[in-house]
């Protein structure tokens, strides 16, 4: 990994700051404040990078677009991830953000669902790349019901609550860095299930890197991968100065919400192996098993070793996730 030194002799030197696109899964909101946070402070530029960050269409799009190369970082769904590799696209993961599954259905009880026994015949409304609709058949598989016996409406992030609201959706997908907001919504007529409550916890959003990029760029990825664990572990110990530097690049985000968000998603960070490995680490045993999981219930057009996939070598070991 390049250290701090080697970054200034870089700059020093008259070599100009690589171009570099990241292409989010979504807007961004708070779980996306790290990388913001670390652009605001000049950290990027002081590693040589000059980053661009680009909002996203799903996890889905993310991991294709980071796949063929047309961006050379990303933040995406990890199953969704692994489905792009076996579909030939070229994608490394360097750093897990959710070491568990945020994925969860929210529907209205007065619709009278009690539970996912009662989807069938519903309607979801999602985006077509959300990692959830992807996912859709081990979820249907897991609680028992046919994958196609629900019929999925394209939603736009932006408008899953209001669709919820007015009826025009029976059920939506959302992550549970959003809860609190659907609570203060809804109130006790909200119903919820979180895929990790009934057994399905894969990897969530992760990072990526295009392969072919990362094997003609290890150390500027080395210092990307040291900037991006930094930012992250500055905004676990304080997240106001990384909501500010979110919000005055990102316009239309209630800062209370941001700050519920973020309390969630340090809950999503956090597992066995970020807090004693490294913040951002990815356990190999888990990574087998997303395999596993992927491969069974999905069409791997082109198997593969999954530990081609991710690493772990670019974190700092130094930087953990706090214990809860």
């Amino acid at each position: 990994m390049l250290s701090a030194a080697l970054a200034a002799a870089f700059l020093s030197s008259g070599a100009q700051a690589a171009d570099v696109n990241m292409v989010l899964n979504w807007v961004p909101t708070a779980d996306h404040s790290p990388y913001f946070y670390a652009k605001s402070q000049g950290w990027y530029e002081e590693a040589g990078i000059n980053l661009t960050i680009e909002a996203g269409r799903g996890s889905g799009a993310a991991a294709q677009r980071v796949g063929a190369g047309f961006s050379q970082i990303g933040v995406a769904d990890m199953a969704t991830v692994l489905l792009t590799k076996g579909q030939g696209g070229d994608a490394v993961a360097i750093m897990t953000v959710y070491a568990n599954s945020p994925q969860g259905f929210y529907w209205l009880k007065k619709s009278g669902i009690t539970g996912p026994k009662d989807f069938p015949g519903r309607s979801i409304g999602n985006p077509p790349a959300d990692a959830s609709r992807v996912m859709w058949p081990l979820f249907a598989e897991t609680v028992g019901i046919a994958p196609d016996s629900v019929n999925f409406v394209n939603v736009s992030p932006q408008a899953k609550l209001t669709s919820l609201k007015s009826g025009a959706i029976d059920i939506t997908s959302d992550f549970y860095n959003e809860h609190d907001l659907k609570v203060r919504e809804f109130g006790d007529d909200l119903g919820f299930v979180a895929w990790r409550d009934i057994g399905i916890n894969p990897y969530g959003n992760s990072i990526i890197i295009n392969g072919a990029f990362l094997n003609d760029n290890k150390e500027l990825v080395a210092q990307f991968a040291s900037v991006t664990q930094r930012a992250f572990a500055a905004c676990v110990a304080d997240v106001e100065p990384c909501l500010e530097a979110l919000m005055s690049e990102v316009s239309g985000l209630d800062h209370d919400n941001q700050v519920d968000q973020w309390n969630r998603i340090i809950e999503l960070m956090t597992d066995p192996t970020t807090t004693t490995v490294a913040l951002g680490a990815f356990d190999p045993e888990r990574m087998d098993a997303d395999y596993k999981t992927v491969e069974t219930y999905f069409d791997l057009e082109q198997p593969f070793d999954v530990k081609t996939v991710y690493t772990n070598e670019f974190l700092d070991e130094a930087i953990k996730m706090p214990a809860r």
